[in-house]
């Protein structure tokens, strides 16, 4: 009960009705109060800038930030009891493999889903190599990883990264099957080399590390090839329309 008399409520109504009918100017009709066209939302920018910023709490997203935090946890781990610990080591393989995990799912949830955002397109690419170097650095400081292979791995990565960037005004280099084998086979090979593996195991991670190694050096050509051509076909293409924009 609002306390408002029928007869009050009912007239006001009424008097709204009849002034819409009678065309009186200034009185709202009822199509535009149902069309909700009477007067603007106060505060609607403030609106939709909190709908944008809470666009970036997907969960695609979330992942990457995820794998970030992994980061300085995965190293703390590694090097507990001075990065020999057979249990501590265990532990950081754990960390190391969720990174790896989430680094397929964010990528594909983002594209599925239509979840891409600016912070994802420069976030995940970082949290990438931040947890493979991590791995990389900690295994040749402890000595169980030559430094030369690190720095190939990493070399590579930092030198296909910047060419990327370099040739992106003539257009983006695809990611290639070579180039996601090649990240799956260092996953695979440097998480063996986290574990404190002994005999065989020990022995076949060297092969796998081996053929990480070749997909990198083979895949980081390939992506040059791929830089040049793209390059090329993008200069030729400008050169044609100033061609044509002179006639």
């Amino acid at each position: 009960m609002t306390g408002v008399p029928a007869s009050a409520a009912g007239g006001t109504s009424g008097a709204k009705s009849a002034a819409s009918a009678s065309g009186v100017p200034g009185a709202p009709s009822a199509a535009a109060s149902d069309a909700g066209e009477a007067r603007p939302v106060r505060g609607g920018k403030l609106g939709a800038a909190a709908v944008n910023q809470a666009s970036l709490w997907n969960i695609a997203n979330i992942l990457t930030m995820v794998r970030l935090v992994l980061v300085p946890g995965f190293v703390v781990l590694m090097l507990m009891d001075g990065g020999y610990d057979p249990v501590w080591r265990a532990w950081a393989w754990a960390a190391f493999a969720v990174a790896m995990i989430t680094d397929v799912f964010d990528g594909h949830l983002a594209r599925t889903y239509d979840l891409v955002t600016d912070f994802g397109k420069i976030a995940d690419p970082i949290a990438d190599k931040a947890i493979m170097g991590a791995a990389l650095i900690c295994l040749s400081y402890l000595g169980d990883l030559p430094w030369w292979v690190t720095g190939v791995i990493l070399g590579r990565e930092l030198g296909i990264t910047l060419l990327r960037f370099v040739v992106i005004r003539y257009g983006v280099i695809p990611a290639s099957r070579g180039g996601k084998l090649k990240t799956l086979t260092q996953g695979i090979a440097v998480g063996m080399y986290v574990l404190a593996l002994e005999g065989p195991l020990a022995t076949l991670r060297w092969w796998v590390m081996a053929a990480a190694v070749i997909l990198t050096v083979v895949t980081g050509l390939d992506y040059v090839r791929q830089a040049i051509v793209l390059r090329r076909r993008g200069t030729a293409e400008r050169e044609a329309a100033a061609e044509g924009a002179e006639r």
